[in-house]
């Protein structure tokens, strides 16, 4: 007699084949078109759309595209934690170096992430009052990442977050920004003065994870501004250290 295989449950891996669907398209895609990615009946990808989107794991966009939805990212928080703590030595040692909150972000699921804040009571951290995601355009960590993308890429995130007017110095005009991360002063920095908090300025610099896009940066006081070439001389180092501790751990 033949030994019997695993059960296994079909409209388990019917929704993982369409999630992964979804994952393949960062803009979203409609239903139509993931049920052909899926290879799934269109009847049945309207169940699974909408049972996935309403635990939180697939997002509706207004279009009738569909996105990765909050609950994936909770599922690999932790994972994101155990890969980051390998670099919070040298985060903590930018904050002791500089005097300032250190901060560390990637480009990941067509946002914006804040992966890592390293602060303590005398380099406190800005108060995020308007989230990374939707303030790319207004953060030096921002437009770092901004500057690393594709024009695809780019102009997918330009095209889903309005350049908010955060305080007077916001770049609200989408040519200035292009044209600003095109010419900065003194790269690879990127900087936003008082553009997402008036009284503190930011720099940033660009790192990364394989092949996604991340920042390093800190932000200071106004005052402090004269103070900006040592901050690009300590990041530019801590930046590829940051790239190449990470670059170790992924192939382990």
């Amino acid at each position: 007699m033949a030994a019997e295989g695993p059960t296994l449950i079909a409209s388990v891996q019917q929704a993982f084949r369409l999630m992964e669907a979804v994952s393949a398209h960062e803009g979203g895609a409609p239903a139509q078109q993931l049920a052909r990615k899926a290879e799934l009946p269109l009847t049945t990808t309207y169940h699974l759309l909408r049972t996935l989107v309403h635990d939180g794991y697939l997002r509706e966009l207004e279009d009738d595209g569909y996105v990765l939805g909050d609950r994936v990212d909770n599922l690999q928080s932790g994972g994101r934690e155990q890969d980051f703590s390998c670099v919070r030595p040298a985060l903590a040692s930018v904050r002791d170096d500089l005097s300032a909150a250190a901060y560390l972000t990637f480009y990941e699921g067509g946002e914006i992430r804040v992966a890592e804040i390293v602060d303590s009571p005398r380099a406190p951290r800005v108060e995020l009052w308007a989230g990374f995601e939707d303030a790319g355009h207004a953060t030096a960590l921002g437009k770092c990442l901004l500057r690393e993308l594709d024009d695809e890429a780019r102009n997918d995130y330009l095209s889903r977050h309005p350049l908010a007017d955060l305080t007077p110095r916001t770049i609200t005009g989408r040519s200035e920004l292009l044209q600003r991360l095109g010419t900065s002063p003194r790269p690879p920095i990127v900087t936003d003065m008082e553009e997402y908090t008036l009284g503190t300025y930011c720099v940033a610099v660009p790192v990364f994870r394989g092949q996604t896009p991340g920042a390093l940066g800190v932000s200071l006081r106004v005052d402090r501004l004269s103070h900006i070439n040592q901050v690009r001389d300590r990041l530019i180092p801590a930046a590829k250290r940051v790239t190449r501790t990470l670059s170790l751990t992924m192939r382990h």
